[in-house]
């Protein structure tokens, strides 16, 4: 039995928790007496409970953010009673601060704030010599990135068969952006690149074809990401039949040639970017701590838009202090016009330990109690609105961001997006009262039915939409389809390495 159990709930089964492999690989003599125990949330706490109980373990390490720390708090309280010599450390960023205020780090012997690859493996040798320290709260350290063990190693063949494989060439940021955790980071530290590479070749060897760095600024140290972009490339070009994709976030306004040449390179389905633009208002940039060059951001999305075959996820948020619909609306249709494949638009959270606090009584920022904290009313949009929003942005992703809507939405959008979409949000919700559990068919008729009465839109809309119907995989006959149609034959199941709603973004 180990005496440590490593263990964290997970968003989905697909997401495998980098931190806890971290943590692992940094055990030194103590890595075989440890285990790694993933979870989902929404598995029944009982269940979960069970399950760790099973392992007889001496402690339990667990990653604690913001998605689990309602059912985590839950997890550590049952544990606590039917096991209450079982000593539970947190970790994670959602209790690295604040931890006075959160009943889970009441209720758990051990909190590490900040950096735990080193530290937990200290704590655990003190605790099972019988050493445990006194204090509850422990500052984790941040050692030089040299001294860490790599943990690509602890991704299991069914990690590489069946999930995201997560890795990092950086940790931190340079920038200030107060609505993130990364603001607390005084600069970005880099891998070494030649040990970094190694793993990557390793793991690739292994099978793994889908990679997701999480860097917050791969695109930060040109010499470094156009190495990385050619070990990629390489295998491409070496079995262009079994290409990897890859997952990158990318400072906007930061993409000299010699990035664009290696990217331009890459085939379609291999290459993904998420670049943050978030607001394109100066004041609110301003406000936030944010540098960014917005003339330069467009540029380069026009510029990866029409000279590269990369996917492009791009992100906004609403809410930000001293920003208001018509100035988010604004920045909304902007970044409509520069035909980004995906558009997450985010509603303000408040991350504990992040900077936006400081704004919170000069715009009257009001945050929910509760996880994930979103932002309920500011001085400039009330929550009535802001709940608007959030409607639209749920029925956006159904509807944009799914790609199951490519000739459709055009029409739905018009020469004024925010204003239409905005339209169709409010009509949708008063019709139908959900934004969840909305079918596929049961979505083709509803925006048939706003077009036509709402639009007065004409046939060729209708052609359209049927035709991203079909093309999505659709095989009901429609109600507004000629009774003599003629239904297609079952689809054929995606098979390779690009996710399936990337995939519907670059059919075509």
């Amino acid at each position: 039995m180990p005496d440590i159990v490593l263990a964290t709930l997970n968003a989905r089964y697909a997401h495998a928790a980098l931190g806890l492999r971290y943590l692992r690989a940094n055990l030194g003599e103590l890595h075989g007496r440890s285990v790694i125990r993933e979870f989902v949330i929404g598995q029944k706490t009982e269940e979960l409970v069970e399950k760790l109980l099973a392992d007889q373990p001496r402690i339990l390490g667990l990653g604690v953010y913001i998605w689990n720390v309602e059912q985590s708090a839950r997890l550590v309280a049952q544990l606590k009673l039917v096991a209450p010599d079982i000593v539970v450390v947190l970790g994670g960023p959602e209790v690295s601060h604040e931890p006075e205020l959160q009943p889970i780090c009441l209720q758990a012997d051990y909190v590490i704030s900040g950096w735990g690859d080193l530290s937990f493996a200290r704590l655990a040798r003190q605790i099972l010599s019988g050493e445990a320290p006194p204090e509850k709260l422990i500052q984790g350290e941040q050692p030089p990135l040299a001294a860490l063990a790599m943990p690509y190693a602890e991704y299991t063949d069914e990690d590489v068969s069946r999930r995201y494989i997560y890795v990092e060439a950086s940790r931190g940021c340079p920038f200030k952006c107060e609505f993130c955790l990364s603001a607390l980071d005084k600069t970005a530290w880099p891998f070494a690149l030649d040990p970094f590479l190694a793993e990557l070749e390793q793991l690739y060897s292994r099978g793994v074809r889908q990679f997701k760095f999480v860097d917050r600024t791969f695109n930060l140290k040109i010499d470094v990401s156009l190495a990385i972009l050619e070990f990629f490339l390489a295998r491409i070009e070496a079995a262009p039949e079994d290409p990897p994709f890859v997952h990158f976030e990318l400072i906007p306004d930061h993409l000299p040639e010699r990035l664009k040449s290696a990217i331009s390179r890459f085939p379609a389905g291999t290459l993904q970017f998420e670049m943050g633009i978030q607001t394109f208002d100066p004041e609110v940039q301003a406000r936030i701590s944010r540098r960014q060059k917005n003339h330069l951001a467009e540029d380069n999305l026009r510029w990866l838009r029409s000279h590269s075959k990369a996917h492009l996820h791009v992100d906004l948020i609403a809410g930000l202090p001293g920003e208001n619909l018509a100035s988010f609306a604004a920045g909304f249709d902007r970044l409509v016009a520069l035909g980004p494949h995906e558009i997450q638009l985010g509603i303000l959270k408040r991350l504990r330990g992040a900077p936006i606090a400081r704004h919170t009584r000069d715009f009257d920022l009001r945050f929910a109690p509760d996880p994930p904290y979103q932002i309920l009313t500011t001085n400039c949009l009330d929550f009535q609105t802001l709940q608007r929003v959030s409607r639209f942005a749920r029925y956006w992703d159904l509807i944009a961001n799914s790609g199951r809507f490519k000739q459709t939405l055009p029409w739905l959008l018009g020469a004024s997006p925010f204003e239409r979409f905005m339209a169709f949000a409010d009509w949708l919700y008063a019709s139908t009262g959900q934004t969840h559990a909305l079918a596929h068919d049961r979505l083709v008729h509803l925006l048939q039915e706003f077009m036509r009465m709402q639009l007065a839109a004409p046939a060729e809309a209708e052609l359209a939409l049927i035709d991203d119907y079909r093309s999505a995989g659709g095989r009901s006959r429609l109600s507004f389809e000629a009774a003599d149609v003629v239904l297609p034959p079952p689809r054929k199941r995606q098979s390779g390495s690009t996710p399936a709603r990337q995939a519907r973004h670059l059919a075509g």
